[in-house]
């Protein structure tokens, strides 16, 4: 039992993948990976340009602490003038808090830096790859339908194309079912005159008095035939000449002596 599921599991599978060879078409399918090609270099592509905004907003927050860490000097350079040691000591603690903050942003700055360039040199990579395969899919496909052309063309004139073929059993099909009706009809119109079947479109009553008609007639004709065959034949000898043939009678003159 388990042999026989196999079998028949492997049958569905062959009968399958022939189905997908006829439907497959290698253009459509060329297509479809240049599209999710493009699809995954335009994600890289927003990759980078993340990354790059990033990169951007922790400059520009760098810019400003490194702006904040100034004008904390200047004040405790200013509050040192005034006289007012503790504010410059509060603004001098304040500026190495943001200057810490400074060094970590510019380090952040560095690894995002690092980043984008390596994802812009992998977009770029891709970008090429994409290129070169919209150029062989192109040219695939431009070689692919200029085959299936001349394949068509070549079908159609040796006649062994599925149209064609389609044709050809349509023909054979239409000339099997005429020469069916031809026998049909001829098989009934032969029963018919044979009397094992009755024409329905005579009004009834009248198949024995036609039967009659017609033997009458056949036999009108058979004598007209034999009188225009007698009239074909020979004119038979006249009377006169046949007794201009005979011997003169003189028993005759005998009697008439007599009388």
């Amino acid at each position: 039992m388990s042999s026989i599921a196999h079998r028949i599991a492997a049958l569905f599978r062959i009968k399958a993948h022939k189905a997908l060879d006829r439907a497959e078409d290698p253009r459509e399918v060329l297509d479809y990976s240049y599209g999710q090609q493009q699809e995954l270099l335009r994600r890289v592509q927003r990759g980078v340009a993340d990354v790059a905004t990033s990169r951007k907003r922790v400059e520009l927050q760098a810019t400003r602490l490194e702006q904040s860490a100034g004008r904390l000097q200047d004040q405790a350079q200013q509050a040192l003038a005034v006289g007012r040691e503790d504010l410059a000591r509060e603004a001098l603690t304040r500026r190495a808090a943001v200057a810490s903050q400074v060094t970590d942003l510019q380090g952040q700055q560095e690894s995002l830096q690092a980043q984008e360039e390596k994802l812009t040199l992998a977009a770029q990579r891709l970008q090429t790859k994409v290129e070169a395969f919209r150029t062989q899919k192109e040219t695939i496909k431009a070689t692919y339908t200029a085959a299936e052309a001349q394949t068509r063309i070549t079908e159609a004139v040796t006649g062994i194309g599925e149209e064609m073929g389609d044709v050809g059993m349509a023909v054979e099909r239409a000339r099997d079912r005429t020469e069916q009706l031809q026998a049909r009809a001829g098989a009934l119109d032969e029963l018919i005159a044979s009397g094992a079947l009755e024409d329905a479109t005579l009004p009834a009553g009248r198949d024995d008095i036609q039967a009659q008609l017609d033997a009458a007639t056949a036999g009108r004709d058979v004598e007209l035939e034999l009188a225009r065959m007698k009239e074909r034949l020979p004119s038979a000898p006249a009377p006169a000449a046949l007794e201009e043939g005979r011997p003169e009678d003189t028993s005759g003159e005998g009697k008439e002596g007599l009388s």
